[in-house]
């Protein structure tokens, strides 16, 4: 994990980006988790937009990509209208094939560090209801689960039930060096 960078993505990121979205789809397509991620869903496009309205980073290893997230300062969809007291994490995507194994944990960590960076101090997501084990995994990494929304819009596909999950940055002692080189920050 030593050689992980952290950059921000740009416009010459697209197609990796989705690459990385379809390999992560496909990684859990084969492990039986359906409902969540099909790939072909997201192109450019959402990308590109997310890019207009927050942040993605992008994680490589040895010079490959090894994961990213996208970073949100609101997420009404979700979480309703909300004081801006938050960073809300979404699509956390590791590439299965680059990636040493906890750089998933690792991104989590370093979006919690670039909340705590910008003076908010909670991080946020959204899980899908029905994936016990990935409510479960960032149940470990110290969220907690804090409501639920029921039919949230889907790109492609029918509105689904999520778990809403918040980790507060002050009670969890994050925000100092997030321990990663970061080649460009916003």
């Amino acid at each position: 994990m030593n050689d992980l960078r952290l950059r921000p993505a740009t416009e010459s990121d697209l197609a990796a980006l989705v690459r990385l979205r379809d390999g992560a789809a496909r990684w859990m397509l084969t492990r039986g988790v359906t409902g969540q991620w099909r790939p072909g869903e997201l192109g450019e496009d959402h990308f590109h937009r997310v890019m207009a309205h927050g942040e993605i980073w992008l994680a490589e290893s040895g010079g490959l990509v090894a994961g990213a997230w996208e970073l949100w300062w609101e997420d009404e969809t979700a979480w309703g209208p909300q004081p801006p007291v938050a960073g809300y994490v979404h699509r956390l995507m590791v590439d299965r094939n680059t990636a040493a194994p906890g750089t998933g944990r690792s991104l989590l960590r370093a979006a919690e560090h670039r909340v705590a960076a910008v003076g908010r101090a909670r991080v946020r997501l959204d899980c899908l209801a029905g994936n016990a084990q990935l409510n479960a995994y960032y149940r470990a990494a110290g969220y907690r689960v804090v409501g639920r929304t029921e039919g949230k819009p889907q790109p492609g596909g029918p509105p689904k039930a999520f778990t809403l999950l918040e980790k507060d940055l002050r009670q969890s002692g994050e925000g100092g060096d997030q321990g990663f080189p970061v080649v460009s920050g916003r």
